[in-house]
């Protein structure tokens, strides 16, 4: 499958990946000696971050697959990131020498999930799935079928160099990494509910893990369903279909 790359000034989404892999790799030799797993879920803590100075971002790979990653404003100006009239977000800090400015978590390296007080980083991971024009950030691990809504956005055309907002759903929210007194660059999506609690809402309707007329998990993945797109004022509603949805399928080609 051919896959595109927004191009950067001197650099690639390629190279910007080897160069993520390599702080991944060194990231990685200090996570050596600490715990992983039930030990990291006291071994670390976290706080909270404005919100405001982070755009969760789905970026366009190829001819249906999206990635994500998270950018972060560290200083006022340049701004890293605009709206475009289309609805889509211009990675604006392609255009100018971003050291200092902003932040970019580009893989699970950079960031994982933090749910009630455990870091979930060993057991869960995050995936961007798209029905219709709706875009859907989901929590899932394989041993577990549910799937948890963490954000979502609308699609309103695919551009290659055009990235999708996604916002998060209520109860979530971006936290820094903290170990002992030292704050590590680290970002979570983070949910201050103990998973057991939200694992059983999503089972259970999702009662009480969104609010209406926001998306239900439970209802983004049930047959015979689609979703509206949000509308300017962020909200969404849900329309009903007789039958199931005929879906364009793209065949796999290496």
């Amino acid at each position: 499958m051919q896959r595109t790359y927004s191009r950067w000034p001197g650099r690639s989404w390629r190279r910007l990946g080897l160069a993520a892999a390599t702080a991944g790799a060194t990231a990685g030799a200090v996570a050596l000696s600490l715990p992983t797993g039930s030990a990291a879920m006291t071994l670390f803590s976290s706080r909270p971050l404005d919100g405001s100075r982070f755009a969760v971002l789905a970026k366009p790979v190829g001819r249906g697959d999206w990635t994500l990653l998270v950018l972060e404003q560290i200083q006022p100006q340049p701004r890293c990131w605009e709206q475009r009239p289309d609805g889509l977000i211009d990675p604006a800090l392609n255009r100018f020498d971003f050291t200092g400015i902003c932040s970019r978590y580009l893989d699970s390296n950079g960031y994982s999930l933090r749910i009630g007080e455990e870091d979930l980083a060993s057991r869960y991971r995050l995936r961007l799935e798209q029905r219709g024009t709706t875009l859907a950030l989901l929590a899932m691990s394989p041993g577990e079928p549910s799937q948890l809504l963490v954000g979502q956005g609308l699609v309103p055309l695919r551009d290659r160099d055009g990235f999708v907002m996604i916002r998060m759903e209520p109860g979530w929210q971006l936290q820094r990494r903290v170990y002992g007194q030292q704050t590590l660059s680290h970002v979570y999506f983070a949910n201050g509910t103990p998973l057991n609690q939200l694992l059983g809402q999503e089972r259970g309707g999702g009662a009480g893990l969104t609010s209406a007329p926001r998306l239900q998990p439970s209802k983004f993945s049930s047959p015979g369903r689609i979703l509206a797109p949000l509308t300017p004022m962020g909200t969404q509603t849900q329309l009903q279909t007789q039958g199931p949805i005929a879906l364009k399928v793209i065949p796999f080609r290496p």
